[in-house]
């Protein structure tokens, strides 16, 4: 039987601290949540390797470096309002809602966010919420957000998003249009967006979020 506590806490040391990522609240934040409970039973084994692990069809649970270096650049802070794009079963927001002060999960379907809904309960998370909508369109009621995550790979930055930003909001997301793409932190400052490229990496595409494609006559 895997001893998923070691396995935390080697990842933790082996992948995340050896990755530049040594925030105390961050790395608390890894050690604290039980990743295996955010996977598919067939697939805890894999909840602690350093790859990325599909959870559900168009889902991942991105690699605990890519993560962990994502949310770092993020620079989450206790006050802020946090978007948690395509969230899944809700890893990414039981860390990220150790962070901020409100996090809010959104997902596309009635399945998916009864089934976050829940997990996070079970993680004693009490200041996140995941609700129901269209990804692209983001979730304007509940903002402004001071950070938006996005835990896949997407070709583009859909506008929408921007607009949701508050002042000195910041867009951590991963775009990629061939086999390897970059983590971008899009930051707000009143009309103006720009962007810092942090690190080089790859991950599968979130779905309706891939490359058009192109035709060659």
């Amino acid at each position: 039987m895997t001893d998923f506590s070691a396995a935390r806490d080697a990842m933790v040391e082996s992948q995340i601290r050896t990755s530049d990522v040594t925030d105390l609240g961050i790395l608390a934040a890894f050690r604290s949540t039980q990743r295996e409970n955010f996977v598919p039973t067939a697939r805890k084994a894999l909840s602690y390797s350093d790859r990325h692990v599909e959870t559900d069809e168009g889902r991942i649970l991105l690699a605990p470096r890519d993560l962990a270096k994502m949310i770092h650049a993020a620079d989450v802070q206790s006050t802020d309002v946090v978007l948690d794009l395509a969230c899944g079963r809700g890893y990414s927001t039981a860390i990220l809602a150790q962070l901020a002060e409100t996090v809010v999960g959104l997902e596309t379907t009635e399945a998916a966010v009864s089934r976050s809904t829940e997990l996070l309960i079970e993680a004693d998370i009490s200041n996140a919420a995941v609700v129901q909508g269209d990804l692209k369109s983001g979730a304007a009621e509940h903002g402004p957000f001071n950070v938006i995550f996005v835990g896949a790979a997407i070709s583009a930055v859909h506008e929408p998003w921007f607009k949701q930003m508050a002042n000195g909001g910041r867009l951590v997301c991963i775009t990629q249009n061939g086999p390897v793409g970059r983590v971008s932190v899009f930051t707000k400052s009143g009309d103006a967006i720009g962007e810092r490229v942090v690190f080089d990496t790859s991950a599968p595409y979130l779905p309706g979020f891939e490359p058009k494609a192109e035709f060659v006559f």
